[in-house]
Order: structure tokens, then sequence, then C-alpha cells
């Protein structure tokens, strides 16, 4: 009871007592807010918010008072809690309390980060101790400044607030780790933990970035739109059995039934109906009255079914032209090791899925379906030798509304071409594909 009864009375008029209450609460606050900022950093990877550590240590101290004062009222005493010596000595206490929870949030975090880092955990991110940096068994990997972080043609480009938190960030990694495995653990953090959607780096063996640009993924209605075509709200009586993806009409029945136009079901909330159709057929839609309707049966379209695939997937297309004496001159497509979808040559016909035979020529533009950083490398090897030191090696990188045109322009012949027998030479470069993801391929390209 001394204790607490210390904790209430004790004023500075004591001043030896109310040094060893004020020491007491300081190391008290300080362990509390270090156990949390260990337990936070374990939990979710990263640094806890400075707020949260000194509300808890404060909370601890405050909580101390309050019961110990509640237990000297129930025992029959009556300390002058509002006196104020003792109102003083509180707030005094507090204020210690307040100052030492960030020294306890600082040393928990750099004790949790040496120990995650000497254990070889998988994500990290902070400052080490010289110790723990003598050992050596992480790998940093540090971004560039915000002005050297690249945009990824393919896709829409990140915000500079976003460029700015990633700039010169400091990531730490387990050691014992491949420069393709630190790639990958690289790319996921990013997208995981900054909300980033496309990442394409390079990376050395050191861990240092070689090369490292960004793009954001395109979301919501509009991307997943074909070229000509357009989305309508409309206020409609859609069949119960009518789900998105679902070929329907649009009918009126005032004054008599009448088909208006055909499109696809993209959504369904009460009466209001999402409609994607072509532009032509839009333009007939009106505001006023509405539609009902009628379902039809179809196939799964597979140009439709691999453009959303393409969209939420890490690889992209690109279009790049074989330039005159480049290294892809001459060469065939099962030399390069790459997923070609189409090649479209300076004379003829568009060749979908061209057979391992086939031999690029100068002025050939291939249609690449890979990950952004293999794209690269076949746009370097595409270069001519007079544009190899320009910034882009001959490479024409189009934008998501592009590619699809692109794809619908070619899709007719590649149906054609299917129908005519190519199904056995779609396995071949199925299996081409395949043996491209072979770690061990000569030109070191990464695929998936």
């Amino acid at each position: 009871m001394s204790l607490s009864l210390a904790a209430v009375d004790v004023g500075f008029a004591r001043p030896r007592e109310a040094a060893v209450t004020l020491v007491t609460f300081a190391v008290v606050a300080a362990l509390v807010a270090g156990s949390a900022a260990l337990a936070y950093r374990w939990y979710f990877r990263t640094e806890i918010p400075e707020g949260v550590t000194g509300l808890i240590g404060v909370s601890v101290v405050a909580l101390y008072l309050n019961t110990t004062s509640l237990g000297s009222v129930a025992i029959g005493d009556n300390p002058a809690l509002l006196a104020p010596e003792s109102v003083f000595f509180n707030l005094v206490s507090l204020g210690v309390a307040a100052v030492m929870a960030p020294v306890g949030r600082y040393a928990g975090d750099r004790l949790a980060v040496d120990v995650f880092a000497l254990s070889g955990a998988k994500q990290l991110e902070g400052e080490l101790s010289g110790v723990v940096r003598a050992v050596g068994r992480f790998t940093a990997v540090t971004l560039p400044p915000a002005d050297e972080i690249g945009d990824m043609d393919t896709y829409d480009p990140v915000s500079p607030e976003k460029k700015a938190e990633l700039a010169e960030t400091t990531l730490l990694f387990p050691r014992k780790l491949s420069a393709a495995e630190l790639r990958e653990r690289l790319v996921a953090r990013i997208k995981d933990e900054y909300g980033v959607g496309y990442v394409d780096a390079d990376l050395g063996e050191d861990g240092t970035v070689e090369y490292f640009a960004v793009g954001s993924r395109a979301a919501g209605l509009g991307p997943t739109l074909a070229p000509g075509s357009a989305a309508v709200a409309v206020a409609a009586d859609p069949p119960n059995n009518a789900t998105v993806g679902d070929t329907v009409q649009l009918w009126r029945d005032d004054p008599e039934p009448k088909r208006v136009a055909t499109g696809e079901l993209r959504g369904v909330a009460g009466d209001a109906v999402t409609v994607a159709l072509d532009e032509s057929d839009a333009e007939r839609l009106t505001d006023e009255g509405g539609y009902r309707l009628v379902t039809l049966p179809a196939e799964p379209q597979a140009d439709r079914e691999f453009a959303s695939l393409l969209r939420t997937a890490d690889e992209t297309m690109a279009s790049v032209a074989v330039g005159a004496g480049s290294d892809l001159d001459g060469s065939t497509v099962g030399e390069v090791g790459a997923v070609v979808a189409a090649v479209r040559p300076a004379e003829g016909p568009v060749q979908p899925i061209p057979p391992r035979a086939y031999a690029f020529g100068a002025g050939d533009l291939v249609y690449l379906v890979g990950r952004p950083d293999a794209i690269r490398r076949f746009e370097a090897a595409a270069a001519s030798p007079a544009d190899a030191d320009g910034p882009d090696g001959g490479a024409e990188t189009p934008s998501a509304a592009t590619r699809d045109a692109e794809l619908d322009d070619i899709d007719a012949e590649v149906e054609l071409d299917a129908e005519a027998g190519l199904d056995g030479e779609i396995d071949s470069n199925d299996a081409d594909a395949a043996d491209a993801d072979d770690p061990a391929d000569p030109d070191g390209a990464q695929r998936s």
C-alpha cells in the first residue's frame, strides 16, 4: 500500500521519493512503448506511428495514477487529489511519460529491425544498427530518385506523389537470394505495400537498381471497352438469370414490341442496367421510358477473354519493328526465345502465330506478349546499329486502346488461319514459350 500512496501523495516536497517515482514512470512508459513498437514491426513489417506509442506510454501512467487513487479512496483514505501540489506532480508524471514514449518507440523498432534482419525475414524496411550491418545477412535495395523513376509506356503513369513516396526508399531482403528472386520480391513488395499496379525493374547481383519504372493499373468499366464501343446505363427489366457478360437484346414495348439494340450486360443495380454496345447502337437509346432485356445464348469470346486476362496480368503486349542489320534481322522465331503472337511483314499479309522456322526481316513488325523487362530486351535486339543509341531502339509501345485495336485488326486473319489447321503451330509456339521461361535461356529473359 505504501507504493500506491506514494504514487498519489508524493509531491515535490519530498524530492527523493518524487524522483524515484518519476524515474519509475519513465522506465515503464519506455518499456511499454518499445514493446508496442516491436510487436507492430513484427506484425505489419513497418514502423509504428509516433502518436500511437505516445498515447500508449501516457495511458499506462494515467491508468496507474487513477487506479492507485481509487484504491486509496476505497480503503477510507482521503488523498488530496485536487490539491495544487498533487495536480502538478501528476501533470509532470504524464509529461515524463510523453517524453520517454518516443525513446522506447525508437529502441523497440531498432531492436525489431535488427532481429528480423539476422533471422532472414522476407519483408523488412528500416535502418539497421552497426552490428547487424557488420554481420551483413541482408541485401539493401535503394530505389532511384523521383526524377529517375520512369513510366511504363504500355500503362497509365503513376502520380508524382507516388513517385515521391517511392524515391530513394531502401528495402531490405535476405542475402541468399538470386537476382531473379530478388527482383520478384522487390516487385511484389512495391505492389503490395505502395499500391503500384505494375513494376518493371532490372537489378544487379548486389541489389543495385539498374532500371526502374512503374505504371498504374487501369480500373473501372472504361478500360474493358473495345474500340468503337460505349457503355450506357438505361432503365430496364432484366431477366432473373441475366449475369454480367451475357449477350442481351434491348426491346421496347410501346407502341409495339421492337428490338432496339444488342449488347453485352456489364452491371445490374435494381432497375438500372449498364450495357456495352456499339456507338451507333448507343445513339438510338433514349432516357424516355424503359426497356426489356432478352438474354441470348452465347459462346465465350476468346478475344475479349484474352484482353481481360492481359490487363490483369504482369504481361503486356507491344509491337516492335525489326531494324536493318539488327541482331534479329535474319534470326528465326525459335532462336529468339520470345512469345511471338503475330508478325506483320514489310510486304505481305499478317503471319499469326508464326512457326519456329519463320525468319525475321528488316521492316517486320513483331507483336509480342510478355513481361515488360523481356520486351525491353527484345526491343534492344531489334534496334538497328544506327538506332542502338536511341532512347527507344526503334520500338513502338502502344497504349491499352491501341493494343485493343491491333488485336481487332489481326483477329479476323487469326481466325481464318486457325480454321485452316494452325492448331499444331499454336501448340508448337506454346512449347517455345515454355522453353523461353527456362532460366537457362541464353538471353537470360524472365518470362511468365
